[in-house]
């Protein structure tokens, strides 16, 4: 039973060119930030581009519960009227992120500073994840949290009357604990320091600054040393959220593996944080070009073309590479099943508590479509059978993630036999028309009747 309501089971099949336009939602990561930051600053903050995805949407409802304004014009413009650092007030309901890691994580910084008590829940998957690493780094500005055993949702968390700034080294690669750590660090006195041994994706530091936060950052000896200075008055901005990488991953992929296929996404943030997928695949031979590279809101954007490349090989992604493309793994893994020889992907341990085990999730799905997988606890390698050769048929299950349920599908465009998922109903939590959007380029996607 999928935790967004009815299973959706849907199948893919072998498709003939795909072709046209992608234009794919914006930036979930932008999105969930702006709404946050938004809600935080002094004044009307307009947004455009937003994703309308069900986890950004929940993040929008939990501002509204804090006491920001939110509201959408029929256009898809958001405006957020914020109530300031510090001033968020008391829910009176628990805060339901859904699927949300980022949002809960998020979230939970940016209350953790203020006398206010909040309660967080989520869905099946959510409640599986690890939320100690944000709650351990916010217990030293003072709040205090109790859930369930594991540090898992539902949980409570008691923010800090009178915050101390913090100095916090991140412990594993998390963009997530970073920015709840810095979110935190806003309504604490002085200078609240991040240090991360190896850098992840920086939205919040870019952000901040543009909201007129006094944020600098240095690269040492130790990583990269973020320093923010805590109680600014932050600035209303006007943001538009370029599309988002990790949904533009599966129009591209499909394209790069599905013979004859010539596909353009527009306007795609490739900020060099999250941009670890698009040069992993030029590695490995992909047809993959950049056009008509540009900035906005601060962020590099870029119109990507992906052609069908069907000489691909399989090649060793450095470890050091993985903060930068970790959501995109699964669907590497689907272009590494096309490839020739194998792919070896290291360093990638925060993919085993993402939305679902995604390492064993793709491995045993890929396992029954014929490809051979090798894993460890933070390892695995795919060893590719070439264009056109992976056998496919099989029913894989998406165990509650978006990511695993599109990746299958965007095998089943290139495997030999149809491949199906058991549940795509988490699709719309990132990627609500992806759908249509693939169907329009040609895909062969559908629905599957359940049967009383």
């Amino acid at each position: 039973m999928s935790a967004h309501g009815t299973p959706i089971p849907m199948m893919s099949a072998a498709s003939g060119p795909l072709s046209g336009v992608a234009e794919v939602p914006g930036d979930k990561s932008i999105s969930h930030r702006a709404l946050i930051l938004g809600a935080m600053a002094v004044g009307e903050t307009r947004i455009t581009g937003l994703l309308e995805g069900e986890d950004v949407l929940d993040t929008a409802k939990a501002m509204r519960a804090f006491g920001a304004e939110v509201t959408r014009d029929e256009d898809g413009t958001w405006h957020v009227h914020g109530v300031g650092v510090g001033g968020f007030a008391e829910p009176d309901q628990v805060i339901d992120c859904g699927n949300s890691g980022t949002g809960v994580r998020l979230i939970m910084g940016a209350m953790a500073t203020s006398p206010i008590t909040v309660t967080f829940c989520g869905d099946a998957s959510l409640s599986t994840r690890p939320m100690a690493r944000v709650t351990d780094p916010l217990a030293l500005f003072g709040a205090r949290a109790v859930g369930r055993s594991g540090g898992r949702l539902p949980m409570t968390i008691v923010g800090a009357a009178d915050p101390v700034p913090v100095r916090y080294s991140v412990p594993v690669p998390s963009a997530q604990v970073k920015s709840a750590v810095l979110l935190a660090g806003l309504n604490a006195p002085g200078q609240t320091v991040v240090i991360e041994k190896e850098a992840t994706r920086d939205h919040t530091e870019r952000m901040l600054a543009g909201f007129g936060a006094e944020v600098h950052t240095e690269e040492t000896d130790a990583g990269r040393v973020i320093t923010l200075t805590g109680q600014p008055e932050l600035k209303p901005q006007g943001i538009a959220v370029p599309r988002d990488p990790s949904s533009a991953a599966f129009p591209v992929c499909a394209a790069l593996i599905v013979p004859g296929s010539d596909v353009l996404v527009p306007g795609i943030g490739l900020n060099p944080t999250r941009a670890g997928l698009f040069t992993t695949l030029r590695e490995m031979g992909a047809d993959l070009t950049y056009e008509n590279e540009r900035e906005e809101g601060g962020e590099p954007v870029a119109d990507l073309r992906a052609r069908y490349s069907p000489e691909m090989t399989g090649i060793r992604v450095p470890p050091e590479r993985a903060a930068s493309m970790i959501d995109e793994y699964p669907i590497l893994a689907v272009v590494a099943s096309c490839a020739e020889g194998k792919t070896l992907m290291t360093g990638v341990r925060e993919l085993r508590v993402k939305e679902s085990d995604r390492i064993e999730a793709m491995a045993v799905g890929l396992r029954a479509c014929g490809v051979t997988v090798e894993d460890g606890e933070d390892w695995w390698e795919v060893t590719g059978l070439g264009a056109g050769n992976v056998p496919g048929g099989a029913t894989c299950v998406s165990h509650l993630d978006h990511r695993i349920a599109m990746s299958f599908l965007v095998l089943g465009l290139a495997a030999q036999q149809p491949v199906s998922v058991d549940d795509g109903a988490p699709i719309a939590t990132s990627f609500p028309v992806f759908e249509p959007l693939m169907a329009a380029l040609g895909a062969r996607i559908v629905r599957v009747a359940v049967e009383n």
